[in-house]
């Protein structure tokens, strides 16, 4: 086929799928992907839940949290940049295929750690998988639904990596005090396990196939969803033609520091890491904080830790209802602003109580949530097809440095400076995120990938 007949194939194609309706198919898609990523953030942070146990179980010193801690980060690092490649060469669902076999595994094999060197090995290898999948599933989503829909679809996706955390709060709370901590690791492995047979039931992203040169398959795809829209009592319109530039299926990492995605790069790495460094730090460490610092029961400090998860969750379903209508960079801007309030608080105050930890924390978390939690739509949208997966990974790949550097951050300044510096700091990198989105993020609601991303 000609290169002028494959472009406006390809053309034809993203405007039958901008004009789809959500249906049965799109839900499920988003329902399994959703099993799955809800089961990487369980396990992203069951090891912050085991963590008071295995302190006192282990005898760690608080370098050796943070290293533990921060293991399973700097493994998503490595799984982000290696399988945001893979899938642009071999295809979305071959890649996280792969990527949720080694994160289940070595959920296992975290059950046989037996003291701090293992975990750390167990849990970079585990983050290896975690990391590679949700870019990946992320790319994937969003290149099946239109504009006007894309951000509260996506996003109702998303906002179960939120649960996710939510959950391993709620199962450490009920379950390390009467089984111990591996009962944390083996929540996270029986239900993963069930939906690794469905990822080969979900069909391959059209946009994808079409960027490759493999119409035909794409075609078939596109073909299906719009005879089960039909069936469903959908009544499609004509499809709307834009003139957008051809989709080019070679996919080379260095485009992403060329012309117009150079600046989108550096933004979206400045982002990702001004939001993980302070969430996942907090996160990580709090329910340690409450029991170590505070010397608070271990019920009760897990179950502060759950509360700092689930007000993180109702911000992530606000955001995911309203970021369509507000806009990434307004919303983005102001949440990072307004983050630094009760960080600053808090720091002016000594952090002297949990109860002041508890809430002032858990306000801070929820308003940097809706970012966190919202930045892989944000990245998916910065990209062409050809550059989508391995852009939002290496993008991504920052959050695992930002998260990794988080609980390593909190024990220094601990040791060095005492707990509430730590919260002083964490108001000064959310500022530096606000200033960044205000200077130098674009917007992109309600506009076609294709029209954002030549």
């Amino acid at each position: 086929m000609a290169s002028g007949q494959t472009s406006a194939t390809q053309t034809e194609l993203v405007a039958r799928l901008e004009r789809l309706p959500i249906t049965r198919r799109l839900t499920m898609i988003r329902v399994v992907i959703g099993s799955a990523t809800f089961f990487d953030a369980y396990t992203v942070l069951a090891i912050a839940f085991a963590m008071p146990q295995l302190v006192t179980e282990w005898h760690l010193s608080a370098g050796e949290v943070g290293v533990i801690l921060s293991a399973g980060y700097l493994g998503q690092l490595f799984g982000s940049l290696v399988f945001g490649s893979l899938a642009e060469r071999i295809g979305r669902m071959p890649t996280l295929a792969i990527t949720i076999v080694l994160f289940v595994s070595m959920d296992l094999a975290c059950l046989f750690a037996w003291g701090a060197w293992s975990m750390i090995v167990m849990r970079f290898l585990q983050g290896i998988g975690t990391g590679g999948e949700v870019p990946v599933a992320s790319a994937y989503i969003n290149e099946f639904v239109g504009a006007r829909r894309r951000g509260r679809f996506f996003l109702l996706y998303e906002v179960i990596f939120p649960v996710g955390l939510m959950f391993a709060g709620i199962a450490g709370f009920f379950l390390v005090p009467v089984f111990g901590w591996k009962a944390m690791f083996i929540v996270g492995l029986v239900p993963a396990v069930l939906t690794i047979p469905l990822r080969w039931l979900m069909p391959e992203s059209p946009r994808w196939l079409a960027a490759v040169g493999r119409t035909a398959k794409a075609e078939a795809v596109v073909a299906m969803l719009e005879r089960e829209a039909v069936k469903a009592g959908h009544a499609l319109a004509e499809p709307e033609v834009r003139p957008v530039a051809p989709v080019e299926g070679r996919s080379d990492w260095r485009e992403l520091f060329r012309g117009v995605y150079r600046k989108r790069t550096l933004m979206i790495w400045g982002l990702w890491v001004s939001g993980y460094v302070v969430n996942n730090g907090l996160i990580t460490w709090l329910p340690t904080l409450y029991k170590e610092v505070f010397h608070v029961p271990l019920q009760t400090s897990l179950a502060y830790g759950w509360v700092t998860s689930s007000v993180g969750v109702v911000a992530s379903v606000i955001c995911a209802l309203l970021i369509d209508r507000v806009g990434r960079k307004r919303w983005y801007s102001v949440a990072f602003l307004v983050s630094t309030v009760p960080l600053v608080v808090l720091g002016a105050l000594g952090a002297v109580s949990a109860v002041q930890v508890v809430l002032f924390a858990s306000i801070a978390y929820a308003i940097l949530q809706t970012v966190s939690f919202s930045l892989y739509l944000y990245s998916a949208e910065l990209y062409p097809t050809r550059l989508r997966a391995i852009g939002t990974g290496f993008g991504s790949a920052w959050l695992r440095a930002g998260s990794s550097l988080g609980p390593l951050l909190v024990a220094w300044i601990m040791d060095g400076f005492g707990i509430s510096w730590v919260f002083i700091v964490f108001a000064g990198i959310a500022a530096l995120g606000g200033l960044i989105t205000i200077f130098f993020a674009i917007e992109t609601k309600g506009r076609v990938l294709e029209e954002l991303s030549p």
